[in-house]
């Protein structure tokens, strides 16, 4: 899972995911508890689900890649979303792994993320600059060192692909955040 992603609030929950990963359970049971709360046409609710597949995402799947389990005990998907009100966010997770090339797997990706929009190269951004509400950027988005980030879609809906090379295998993170502004 890479850690860089941006301060908003739905990439915060993308860096508490291995927290949420590590603890089903205990989401299961807020899932059972606070599932949909409804009065004077207001409701509220949490979604978590411990898989999700590149359709999910709004992206295809690489040709033969594998799940990317991090750990034995790591799930290689997370779906969870939260709202209440004007409020409300999803967010969607898939790791794989692929012994194609980085340069390969990368441009499938490039090409597959061009549907959303212009495809954001963020691999080597330093980070910074003016942020306008209306047009996605990289802001603080940078993979790990060595490694490829993407994205493309819009501030309040886009899609990110990370992949980082790891000995022989590429592995790829493909990542849906929404967060409409209401």
């Amino acid at each position: 899972m890479n850690k860089r992603f941006s301060p908003s609030l739905a990439a915060a929950l993308l860096l508490s995911a291995p927290l949420l990963m590590a603890a089903p359970a205990a989401l299961a049971q807020a899932d059972k508890a606070s599932r949909t709360a409804s009065s004077n046409g207001f409701s509220a609710g949490i979604e978590f689900k411990q898989q999700a597949t590149p359709a999910d995402v709004g992206l295809p799947a690489y040709p033969g890649a594998q799940p990317q389990y991090d750990k034995k005990d790591d799930l290689a998907s997370l779906t969870m979303g939260l709202w209440g009100g004007t409020f409300g966010f999803k967010l969607v997770v898939t790791k794989f792994s692929s012994e194609d090339s980085l340069e390969t797997v990368s441009r499938f990706y490039k090409d597959a993320l061009a549907k959303y929009g212009p495809v954001l190269d963020c691999s080597q951004n330093s980070g910074g600059g003016k942020k306008d509400d209306k047009i996605l950027g990289c802001d603080d988005d940078k993979p790990e060192k060595g490694g490829l980030l993407f994205k493309a879609g819009k501030p309040e809906a886009y899609r990110i692909v990370s992949l980082q090379q790891r000995g022989k295998l590429v592995h790829f993170q493909l990542v849906r955040i929404e967060a409409p502004k209401r």
